[in-house]
């Protein structure tokens, strides 16, 4: 073997050693390790999900702007007119060595970096899920309420069992439990109705998470949340959490909400 070749092989060799050392670290040890300023990543989202940045779209039942409450939200992003199917692109502000602010876009491409930004490239997209969770677990006000909503939409992660340990923690706050109902009530599948269900009759859930229950209920499928609705409308302890249940079931035009109606008029 010639000294170049040698050099060459050494060469190849430093550098897988270094990929694989990189994909040994978690997201968190590689966050951690980033200077203050921001630090950027992209994950795969779910296939049904398009964003132009900031505005974000899921299939066509629903469509939101995250970051809104941010006057520059596509500040970090820049995109064409068309709605892209990914990548989502995150980005978490540190100061202090504490991360101060999250932000999230689908689609588009990265802004061209200025000093003070890390740039992770792509990461898997389940464990971006799990990171995003950790903080929304971990993080105080705003920036841990803003870390659940990527969470649901990373491609093939199953976040509702940990949306579900979040709205039940008392420890977090408030706002973030909140967001935490609200985004297990979009969630897909039977699940979310049974985790909503049980936090309906949760008597450890104060009156403004399970008032948000009943509101993430409200936009379950008919089949699904009509019948929670009307048993809470009936039975929940508090008159509070029955009213809002009746108004969403008001809101439904379904038949079987007319009934309950019908019934509990004709009590009186």
């Amino acid at each position: 073997m010639t000294f170049s070749t040698s050099r060459f092989a050494t060469a190849a060799l430093l550098v897988a050693t270094t990929a694989s050392a990189l994909g040994a670290q978690s997201i968190a040890d590689r966050v951690s390790r980033a200077g203050n300023g921001s630090v950027r990543m992209s994950f795969a989202t779910r296939p049904e999900v398009c964003g132009r940045g900031g505005n974000i779209h899921r299939g066509g039942n629903w469509h939101g702007t995250f970051n809104n409450n941010d006057r520059n939200y596509s500040r970090d992003v820049e995109w064409d007119a068309m709605c892209d199917y990914g990548p989502g692109r995150l980005v978490l502000d540190k100061r202090e060595g504490e991360i101060v602010a999250v932000r999230f876009y689908v689609g588009g491409r990265w802004r061209a970096s200025s000093d003070g930004v890390t740039d992770l490239g792509n990461v898997p997209a389940r464990e971006a899920a799990d990171y995003l969770v950790s903080l929304a677990s971990s993080l105080p006000g705003k920036a841990g309420r803003d870390a659940i909503f990527p969470a649901t939409i990373a491609d093939s992660a199953t976040v509702w069992p940990a949306l579900l340990r979040l709205a039940r923690n008392e420890d977090r706050p408030r706002e973030t439990r909140k967001q935490a109902v609200f985004w297990l009530g979009q969630a897909a599948g039977e699940a979310a109705s049974s985790s909503l269900d049980s936090l309906s009759n949760d008597a450890t859930v104060d009156r403004d998470v399970q008032k948000q229950v009943v509101f993430a209920l409200s936009q379950r499928p008919r089949d699904e949340g009509i019948p929670i609705l009307i048993r809470v409308a009936r039975t929940h302890r508090d008159p509070e959490v029955r009213r809002d249940a009746v108004f969403w079931l008001g809101q439904s035009n379904d038949p079987r909400a007319i009934a309950l109606f019908e019934e509990i008029l004709t009590k009186r």
